[in-house]
């Protein structure tokens, strides 16, 4: 064999594997070119074009798709400029396979009805916090849209305590969580309180654990139970004061030696668990120690402890 030969054998060989590789690089476009789209049909498109009127899907296909701008949502705040962009996925319901210019238009607002209370279930199920805009104020609440569905968020769930002004609120952006779906009666309620609960008591811990063991502030008594007094501090935080730490007298209830209101000397003497700790008894005699007030056990309605009960009692927002 000449190398002639030899040469364009190798030549045709590499050009048969350049085709074949061409071939496959667009496999993908050449089985959707012979897909049939039909009406009712949901698609899912790349956005290649947003205009004020109307947005453009690449779907994969021989030609685009269209949505224009009232398919796109139910929610009377939504903003087409601001909410959609280049390279976002959009699934959307097949209205008209030809609106005489080529294109398929789409409507996504058809496709949220039927899958949207499906991804609404999965929210809910696993407590997915999600950042929803306020978009309008009802009696005994305020209205916004998940998935482009009408959602009811109470104002005792709007926030961390009972909103009494939810004007206020209008056009903030909270985070949520889906606690009622029900799609057979169109009904979809919401809570900001759990999301704003967990934020304020991950701040409120990370606070009591610069808090310095040993050191002496002062406080005012802010409220009086069976086993001990809540004292706000000077900084701001709210600690316990155990019954067992009020005084070297053994007493039979709080309120013997103390009154609501009342400010008092007490001395950090634990921060485990995002609790405070206190001791009166502590500042007469050094050597006391921590270990009574670890062992004890709230009542269950004070469970979620000083960090954030005694806390959020008379909070303000």
């Amino acid at each position: 064999m000449t190398e002639e030969t030899t040469n364009k054998q190798t030549q045709e060989t590499k050009e048969t594997q350049n085709v074949q590789e061409t071939m496959e690089d667009y496999k993908e476009e050449l089985e959707a070119s012979y897909k049939v789209i039909r009406e009712g049909d949901i698609l899912t498109g790349t956005v290649i074009d947003v205009s004020e009127t109307s947005v453009t899907l690449d779907l994969k296909y021989y030609t685009e798709g269209i949505i224009h701008a009232e398919d796109l949502s139910s929610d009377p705040n939504f903003k087409l400029l601001q909410e959609i962009h280049i390279g976002d996925e959009i699934t959307a319901t097949v209205i008209r396979r030809d609106d005489g210019e080529g294109h398929i238009v789409l409507s996504k607002k058809e496709a949220n009805d039927l899958l949207a209370w499906d991804k609404l279930r999965e929210y809910q199920a696993n407590r997915t916090i999600l950042p929803v805009k306020i978009g309008g104020i009802v009696n005994k609440g305020v209205i916004t849209y998940v998935e482009g569905i009408r959602g009811f968020i109470p104002a005792s769930k709007l926030d961390v305590t009972f909103v009494e002004d939810t004007e206020q609120w209008l056009n903030k952006t909270v985070d949520a969580i889906i606690i009622t779906v029900k799609e057979e009666e169109k009904k979809l309620v919401l809570s900001a309180k759990e999301p704003a609960l967990e934020k304020l008591a991950t701040e409120t811990s990370k606070r009591v654990a610069k808090v310095a063991v040993g050191s002496v502030m002062n406080g005012t008594v802010d409220s009086i139970q069976s086993y001990g007094a809540f004292i706000e501090l000077e900084n701001g935080l709210s600690g316990l004061l155990h019954i067992s730490q009020i005084s070297e007298k053994r007493i039979k209830h709080p309120s013997a030696v103390l009154k609501q209101g009342q400010t008092v000397k007490v001395k950090i003497i634990s921060t485990d668990n995002g609790k405070i700790g206190l001791s009166i008894k502590a500042l007469a005699d050094p050597s006391e120690t921590s270990e009574e007030v670890l062992d004890y056990e709230l009542p269950k309605e004070e469970s979620i402890g000083t960090s954030l009960g005694a806390l959020l009692k008379g909070l303000k927002l």
